[in-house]
This record gives C-alpha cells, sequence and structure tokens, in this order.
C-alpha cells in the first residue's frame, strides 16, 4: 500500500538544494499502481487515525506548502478525507486581517495546534509568515531573521507536547503552475478560485522558489524535516503524501486502548 521508505527518504529535504530536483520526476511509478495502492490505503489511514483518536497521547501535524496551484487543496480532497472528519481539525491560513497583524505573528497558529488524539491540517502555515508577508508589504526584510527565530523556537516546543509534525513542501514546475491558472480560467468551477495575487506570483515564481529554498534550508531539522514532494503528477503527489503519513503513523505503534470498561453486561442487565 505505502510507498517504500526508500521512495519516502528520496524526498527528504536536501538542505543544500532543497529544490534542485525535478518536480517531475516518477521514480519509475504508474498512475494505475497509484490508484490500487491508494484504495488499500485510504482505510488504512482511517482505521489508524481513529486509533490516534482513542487513545488521546499524541497529535499528528500535517503541513501543506507549495507555491499556488501546487495541490494542497488536492491533497486535503484525496489524502485527508480518506480519515474521520470529527479526529481533524482542519485550518486554511490567509493573508492576517488587521487584528491578527495587531498581534505577534505566531499567535493564529499557536491557537490552531492540534490537541492530543488529533490530526490538524495547516493548509498554507506559519512560513507564511516569512515568504507572503514581506512580498505582500506586511512586514519588513529587517524582521525576517527574528521572525525565523521565533519560528524555530515555536516549533522546538513540539517535542514537549506530544506533537509529530510531518512538513511537506508541494513543489511544482513554473511550467505546470501556468497549465493550471489556465485551467482554472476555462472552467467555472475553478474559476471562483483565481484571485489577482495570483498573477503577481506567477510573475514571482522564480523569487519566491528562491526565497522558499532558502527558508527550507533554514527550517529543516531532525525534530521537524521537510520533504519535498515532487507535484507535477497529483496522482503520485497524493500517494507520497499518504504514504508519509501513514509511516508517521505506523512509528506511533498505535492500537486500541486496553482500558477496563465502565460497566460490564451485568450492569446492562441489572438497569432494565
Amino acid at each position: 500500500m505505502r510507498l517504500p521508505d526508500a521512495i519516502l527518504d528520496a524526498c527528504l529535504c536536501d538542505a543544500r538544494a532543497p529544490l534542485a530536483q525535478d518536480p517531475a520526476r516518477d521514480f519509475g511509478l504508474g498512475k494505475g499502481e497509484a490508484q490500487q495502492a491508494m484504495a488499500g490505503l485510504r482505510p488504512w489511514l482511517n482505521e489508524r487515525q481513529r486509533m490516534l483518536w482513542a487513545n488521546r497521547r499524541e497529535a499528528l501535524l500535517l503541513v501543506l506548502q507549495g507555491t499556488d496551484c501546487s495541490g494542497k487543496d488536492g491533497v486535503i480532497r484525496k489524502v485527508v478525507s480518506a480519515v474521520d472528519p470529527q479526529g481533524v481539525r482542519l485550518h486554511s491560513f490567509h493573508p492576517p486581517d488587521e487584528g491578527e497583524r495587531r498581534q505577534h505573528f505566531l499567535l493564529r497558529y499557536r491557537q490552531r495546534l492540534p490537541q492530543p488524539g488529533l490530526l490538524g491540517v495547516f493548509n498554507r502555515s506559519h512560513y507564511e509568515a516569512l515568504i507572503g508577508d514581506p512580498l505582500d508589504g506586511l512586514c519588513g526584510e529587517d524582521e525576517l531573521p527574528q521572525r525565523l527565530q521565533d519560528l524555530l523556537a515555536f516549533e522546538g516546543e513540539w517535542p514537549a507536547l506530544r506533537l509529530h509534525p510531518l512538513k511537506c513542501y508541494l513543489q511544482i514546475s513554473r511550467e505546470e503552475q501556468k497549465l493550471r491558472l489556465l485551467s482554472r480560467l476555462q472552467r467555472p468551477e475553478k474559476r471562483w478560485k483565481l484571485k489577482a495575487s495570483d498573477l503577481q506570483a506567477y510573475r514571482e515564481f522564480d523569487l519566491r522558489q528562491q526565497r522558499w529554498s532558502a527558508l527550507l534550508t533554514a527550517s529543516h531539522t531532525p525534530e521537524a524535516p521537510w520533504y519535498v514532494i515532487p507535484s507535477d503528477l497529483r496522482w503520485l503527489r497524493d500517494w507520497l503524501v499518504a504514504s508519509l503519513l501513514a509511516r508517521e503513523l505506523e512509528r506511533l505503534q498505535l492500537a486500541w486502548p486496553d482500558s477496563p470498561p465502565p460497566f460490564d453486561a451485568s450492569d446492562l442487565d441489572a438497569a432494565e
């Protein structure tokens, strides 16, 4: 079902050149193979996530980052939808509003960390405060070194919370981004997602990639590593993220809680 460790580890961020690899590479895999594997992997993910919820000891946080059209929403639809929504806390972050700008930039993310037992999903994340905010004029370039230190300290708190991060950067090529933007222009069911800022982000593709590369290098740590997911092929993107999530759940060695029930069959009979 899930992909082997060798393929998953090949997606581990290379801090020397995080975005140097081909976003269209396929590892010799095929779409039909992926569809078959995902059919078996989805119910497995659902069962393990329910075990996570039942035990309420650990939490997982799936961080989805990537340029516009890289497939963050697609991963949520194809991968996260496999699990019980009652045990998921999904947050899609947009540029901070006026009230949020008066607060510390990390506060809104801190408030939305998943509690033990939950799978949290950040659709965009605290990393936007070092990429999108300066490009959108919401903070100065001189603030970025301190923001980076605050961000790393924030993630350094997670082990004590028994919070396990899975940080995925969805990498697409500029050519693929253009094709997906054209598709959104042509299809009414996708057109509503377009914003004027999408055109500016496309124009700034190379600049943003440079900035993301530097940030991935600076924030790739043993406790909170980055995985760079080749995402030109949607089916492979989903299979990779689902497999990484499965591996994180495997590492928790989950089982159904073996706790004594609060009552037994004789109590039910006595209540009649």
